[in-house]
């Protein structure tokens, strides 16, 4: 895939007009790949605009699903400054620190068996330590405080629909003005892993709210779409439609590389059995998760599209992860530092984006990740900078 254009060459009369967006892909310690990209986006904003300058700073609309959740969090509650709680520098560490706690790791070679009746018994881990170190980082901060809006996707299994906290629902709806632990447990509790989660909220108005969520990543694994739908909501209604552009960086978690595919001739003598499992893999859940995936590519491709957008969209994504590095939970001192490597690597892989036919990762010929991220900054900063001074283009 050729894209000669180069990425995020900005109009100068579209500064201002521009409605920023960070997202962050779902995929449990695998966390640690887009925390290394925020990390090296941070420290490039921080080169023009001082060390005080945070990504809470510089976007519209920051979103997470599940890992991304917590990341989303991490960087948008305030701290009793009223100043982001997490520096990027601080999000890897955190994911170093408690993963293992988290997520523990039992004897190799009794592993197997524990996972099995765990499996059959009920969720993989009991969330007890998750639950415990949101709460203590995140405290009383609800959805309204955060520093910049945010979109959190989760999935209520009692109502059987997606329930998407957003600091613009929270606005209109104030039942969603639920503790960011709460929603962060919530979106991180994927099923057959963690336990599902239920909470209240308690308007004096609207009364008692019931939450029973599970993790979005069923649904939305990547919360760029949601991101979009919820700007042009509440965003663009607000500007000229004509002028209205997006700055998007996409960040993605890894992903395994796909070894088995199959052809209709094979799978037309497939039983119930050979859908569920087949050579290590399970078929019907694959092919679910990469329709649902594929489809909300095309949506956002086409939303990007009509914006004029095209050159102002940055996915970092490595689709070529083992099946150890590509886990959610194999929290080992081995694989979290292989993760790290993995996004330090990344940073200097070239700019890919997903071929909309084939569904595969193909270099765009727009240098390398860290060039684009660099670049990102720089009209980050000076959108900032222009807002701020009251231009004809701000905001």
């Amino acid at each position: 895939m050729d894209q000669t254009q180069p990425l995020f060459e900005i109009n100068p009369e579209e500064y201002g007009d521009l409605i920023t967006i960070l997202s962050i892909d779902g995929g449990g310690i695998r966390g640690i790949i887009p925390s290394i990209m925020i990390e090296f986006l941070e420290s490039e904003i921080q080169k023009l605009d001082g060390p005080d300058a945070r990504i809470a700073d510089y976007f519209d609309i920051i979103a997470g699903t599940s890992t991304g959740g917590l990341v989303t969090s991490m960087l948008t509650a305030p701290n009793e400054n009223n100043r982001p709680l997490f520096a990027a520098k601080d999000i890897k560490n955190f994911y170093l620190d408690h993963c293992p706690k988290i997520f523990p790791q039992h004897n190799r070679v009794i592993t197997e068996a524990i996972e099995m009746v765990k499996i059959l018994t009920g969720p993989k881990y009991d969330g007890q330590y998750l639950h415990k170190i949101l709460k203590e980082k995140l405290g009383d901060t609800h959805l309204h405080q955060t520093l910049t809006n945010v979109v959190i996707p989760t999935y209520d299994i009692k109502l059987r629909r997606p329930t998407i906290f957003s600091s613009y629902k929270v606005k209109k709806n104030p039942s969603m003005d639920a503790l960011l632990s709460d929603i962060c447990i919530g979106t991180s509790a994927a099923p057959t892993f963690l336990p599902a989660y239920h909470f209240e909220t308690n308007d004096p108005k609207m009364g008692v709210r019931e939450f029973n969520l599970i993790d979005c990543g069923v649904a939305a694994d990547n919360p760029t779409k949601l991101a979009i739908g919820e700007a042009k909501k509440e965003i663009i209604p607000t500007k000229v439609i004509t002028k209205v552009r997006f700055l998007v960086v996409s960040l993605g978690t890894g992903s395994q590389k796909i070894e088995n595919t199959y052809d209709a001739n094979e799978v037309a003598k497939w039983a119930l059995q050979q859908w569920l499992t087949h050579k290590g893999e399970s078929p019907l859940v694959d092919i679910f998760m990469e329709a649902i995936k594929g489809i909300m590519d095309d949506d956002l491709w086409t939303d990007l599209q009509i914006f004029q957008s095209q050159q102002y969209y940055l996915r970092i994504q490595d689709d070529t992860l083992n099946r150890t590095i590509s886990s959610v939970d194999i929290a080992t001192k081995e694989n979290l530092d292989n993760l790290v490597k993995v996004g330090e690597e990344l940073l200097d892989k070239p700019v890919s984006r997903v071929n909309l036919d084939t569904g595969i990762l193909e270099p765009t010929n727009q240098g390398t990740n860290r060039e684009a991220l660099s670049s990102a900054a720089k009209v980050l900063s000076t959108n900032k900078r222009l807002a701020e001074a009251g231009s004809p283009h701000g905001k």
